[in-house]
């Protein structure tokens, strides 16, 4: 179904998807999807297109949000697209004055956005903007985006999705400073609000996911090869999530790794030295 290997078949078992009950779930409600151009948050779009549903789709690339855009009006639901950085304060002082003139309210907000840079900490001496960028679109651009829509999610008792990595519960590795500080931030913020928000009857899911096979990984060469999750997959996990109200989804090895950070930090802090020395040796030599 998702076109995977014997290993990724291992790795991300599918659980069952009910496309009927989503259907049903998503019915007259407007949706939310931001990073919607590529990926996780494309598939999320046409998956979530086949509901009677107002579907506001925000990324930075407007031709591929208007080629989305133009597929999904083919079915039942409505689109509306819109070109934003969220990292720009005039882009997102539009959306939110747009997203508080909305008729009907807004139902589900997905945060899917995101940015990731792969760069060893003494090649970023003189890159501070790699932290600043990261922090601005991975928790900085959802915690204003959320701050303004949580009365609107709450007159409609909706539903808050955050699209997050494996990273943020497991020990920090190298050269991911910028993006792990980031997404940490962010989910951190997310659970400490968590118990006020669903006190205003806003439900919250949390996706912690793995490598998943999307164009933000292209650039990173060590990952060529390696297992990872289809978006589609994904797709109907969020949608599982909602139609379940499910607090957090995680594959079902990560429980292990996060043991294994807790009780051998320090034998992995060791190895994981190491095998960056050998690296940087490897690569003095090259």
């Amino acid at each position: 179904m998702y076109n995977y290997t014997l290993l990724e078949k291992f790795l991300f078992m599918p659980r069952r998807f009910n496309l009927t009950n989503l259907i049903k779930e998503l019915d007259g409600k407007t949706v939310l999807i931001t990073g919607a151009s590529s990926g996780i948050g494309k598939e999320l779009a046409l998956l979530f297109g086949k509901a009677r549903v107002h579907l506001i789709l925000v990324a930075r690339r407007q031709e591929e949000l208007q080629r989305i855009g133009a597929e999904i009006e083919k079915g039942n639901a409505s689109v509306s697209i819109f070109p934003a950085d969220l990292r720009n304060e005039k882009d997102m002082g539009s959306l939110l004055a747009f997203l508080h003139g909305l008729p009907n309210g807004l139902d589900i907000v997905i945060n899917n956005a995101g940015l990731s840079i792969n760069r060893p900490i003494l090649k970023s001496l003189g890159r501070y903007h790699d932290f600043t960028r990261t922090m601005a679109i991975n928790y900085f651009a959802p915690v204003q985006l959320l701050l303004s829509a949580i009365p609107l999610l709450a007159k409609k008792n909706g539903h808050i999705v955050n699209v997050s990595t494996i990273n943020a519960l497991l020990h920090p590795v190298p050269y991911w400073a910028a993006y792990q500080a980031s997404k940490g931030a962010f989910d951190t913020w997310l659970r400490s609000a968590a118990p006020e928000l669903n006190a205003s009857g806003i439900s919250i899911s949390t996706i912690y996911l793995p490598l998943v096979k999307t164009p933000m990984i292209a650039p990173t060469a060590a990952y060529l090869g390696k297992p990872a999750m289809s978006p589609v997959h994904v797709a109907d996990l969020i949608g599982n999530a909602i139609c379940r109200k499910r607090k957090v989804y995680k594959p079902w090895w990560l429980g292990l790794g996060q043991l294994a950070s807790l009780f051998f930090r320090t034998p992995l802090e060791v190895v994981v030295s190491r095998l960056v020395r050998k690296k940087e040796v490897g690569t003095d030599g090259e």
